[in-house]
Parts: C-alpha cells; sequence; structure tokens
C-alpha cells in the first residue's frame, strides 16, 4: 500500500503526458507554499527552475547494470551504453545543464554489467532500494565515489515498474550466479509503466551510513499485445530507454537528494526545481502533450559520430524546453 502524501511533493519521475500516471503524480505536483502567480506573465517562464539551495552534482559519474541480464539483446545493451555515454559527453548538450551551475561540468560513464536472470514481471521503488543496498553491503561500489555516482538500473522487457514501498519478491539478494526470478502476473496500479510511468531517481541511506544515488527506468515499448508499458517514441525500444535515462541522469545530478524532500517534506533538500516541483526534465514532457516528439529527438553529437536520442530539457536561458 502507498503512503499518503501529506504535502505538495517534487516531481522525480518521467511520465507519458494524459496517461493516469501522469495525472496521480501531477495532482500532488508543488512544493509547500508556493508563491502566487502574477497575472499577465505567460506560462512557461512560470516553470522556471529555482536552486534551493540543496545538493547538485557538477562531476558526475554512471555506472549501468541491467536487471534480468539474460532477457536482454547484447546490441541493445551496447547500444544504450555507447549513446547515453555520448549524449552525457557531449558539450552541445551540456551546455543547457551548465546554466545550472557555477563552474564547468563533467559526465563519465563508468561502464555495465548485467545482473543474471530472467526478467522479473513487476518491480517496486522498494525492490530497487533492497538491491541497492545490497550491492552496497557486499561491497560491489567501493570502488566508485558515492557522493558523485548514480548506478542506473534497467529493467528488460516486459517487466513492469511502479513507486510502491514495498517488497514484491521479483528480486532477491544478489549473489552474483542468480539473483533475479520470475514471479506470476503481477497486479497493475494506475500509476505504474504500463499507465505512463517511465522511471524515476531517487536515493538509499544504507546501514552503513553511506548514500547511494540510483536511478530506474523500464523498456518503453509497444508490446505484442497492444499494452503500451513507459513512453514509446522513438522507432526502436532501445533509443526509448537512452532518452529516458538521459532525462533522469541530468535531473539526479541538478536535484540528487529529492528523495529526501520527498521523505521529509523540506524543501532544503532540494536543488533546482520548479515551483510547480518540476526537475529540469518534466515540464518539456508535460508542455509536448500527446506529440512527444516534439521534444524526444535524435540529436547529431559534436564529435560527428552521429546521433544520440534525447529528451529536451527545460532552459532558463530561454524559458522553454532547449536541445543546444
Amino acid at each position: 500500500m502507498k503512503s499518503a502524501v501529506a504535502y505538495r511533493r517534487p516531481l522525480n519521475v518521467v511520465l507519458r503526458p494524459g496517461s493516469s500516471a501522469a495525472n496521480v503524480f501531477r495532482a500532488q505536483a508543488g512544493l509547500p507554499a508556493p508563491e502566487a502567480l502574477a497575472p499577465g506573465i505567460p506560462p512557461t517562464p512560470q516553470h522556471g527552475l529555482v536552486d534551493h539551495g540543496g545538493k547538485t552534482i557538477q562531476s558526475l559519474h554512471f555506472a549501468n547494470y541491467y536487471i534480468g541480464g539474460d532477457a536482454w539483446a547484447g546490441s541493445d545493451m551496447a547500444n544504450i551504453d555507447r549513446a547515453l555515454a555520448e549524449a552525457m559527453s557531449d558539450a552541445r548538450l551540456n551546455s543547457i545543464v551548465q546554466q545550472y551551475f557555477t563552474g564547468s561540468i563533467a559526465t563519465a560513464f563508468d561502464g555495465s554489467e548485467p545482473l543474471p536472470g530472467p526478467a522479473p514481471a513487476l518491480v517496486s521503488q522498494g525492490d530497487i532500494e533492497a538491491l541497492v543496498a545490497d550491492l552496497d553491503a557486499q561491497g560491489r561500489f567501493r570502488n566508485y565515489q558515492l557522493t558523485s555516482t548514480v548506478f542506473v538500473f534497467l529493467l528488460p522487457s516486459g517487466t513492469v515498474l511502479n513507486t510502491d514501498a514495498a517488497l514484491t519478491g521479483a528480486l532477491r539478494r544478489f549473489d552474483g550466479v542468480g539473483a533475479l526470478r520470475r514471479r506470476g502476473v503481477p497486479p497493475h496500479d494506475q500509476d505504474d509503466s504500463l499507465h505512463g510511468l517511465g522511471g524515476y531517481h531517487g536515493s538509499v541511506h544504507t546501514t552503513a551510513a553511506r548514500t547511494v544515488y540510483y536511478a530506474v527506468g523500464v523498456y518503453s515499448e509497444t508490446r505484442p499485445d497492444g499494452t503500451v508499458n513507459g513512453i514509446p517514441v522513438f522507432d526502436e525500444p532501445w533509443k526509448n530507454v537512452v532518452a529516458t535515462f538521459y532525462h533522469e541522469l541530468n535531473e539526479a545530478r541538478t536535484d540528487p537528494d529529492v528523495e529526501d524532500a520527498i521523505r521529509t517534506g523540506a524543501n532544503a533538500h532540494l536543488g533546482w526545481v520548479s515551483r510547480q516541483g518540476e526537475e529540469c526534465g518534466d515540464f518539456p514532457i508535460s508542455e509536448a502533450g500527446t506529440d512527444l516528439t516534439k521534444v524526444f529527438k535524435e540529436i547529431a553529437v559534436g564529435d560527428g559520430s552521429g546521433t544520440v536520442p534525447v529528451q529536451y530539457l527545460y532552459s532558463n536561458r530561454v524559458h522553454r524546453p532547449e536541445c543546444s
């Protein structure tokens, strides 16, 4: 059962516009004691990001973990690793995020690893956070600088994601051999990935008093039975995955402690968040409405190696979504 939300919460999720998941989360969105809107101000500038004084990550590292590794195609993993690393390090794309920092930003991709096992049917936030805590307890993160690293957990085709705190049992303790097991057909919530949820980012405070940052997202696709999981926009699902995590990683670098704000209701934990509770990737999606191709694009990278699929981010300097 989800806990009741007693205050207006910031968004740390990526949502398909018009979906039931978007309706649920946006009904809760906003910050405590928001300022009144001035008459006549156009709506887009009102969604500008505000620095609330919380932590940001100037030199970001990220590492990919493929949950249900047995279910992933090697070509998908290779494409995701390459394109996400290129997108997150491209100077032109980084110029949008640079405006929220006083010093130069940098990003490093620290590699990827499949976590063996089949595709779980359902994964909850409780499952992901328990897995993060287990991996940390086993020393799997000992070689990382936890204050600046986001661990990315990618769900395979067919897996449904929700934000329930309860454990489903879909992920058991990772032992390096076979950590993941298949469950039965999961129940579906109006705010799970079958109803518009694409992913989210957060943090775990481990028993060793360490903070571990993570992001999790689904394999967004239209499935053979016609149901939609996540936020499919591009012609190939792996491109949807890259765009989702481009969104989540940039939000994690500009607002890493949002989960603490959600848990406590204290704005002091927030980094760059709008008065409506939106992080840098949120308003562009809601503004696009039913035509997500307005803000989901394949962009040529500066080194001339090709294109990468990304989602436009909100830019204070132009008061609208921007990609370069």
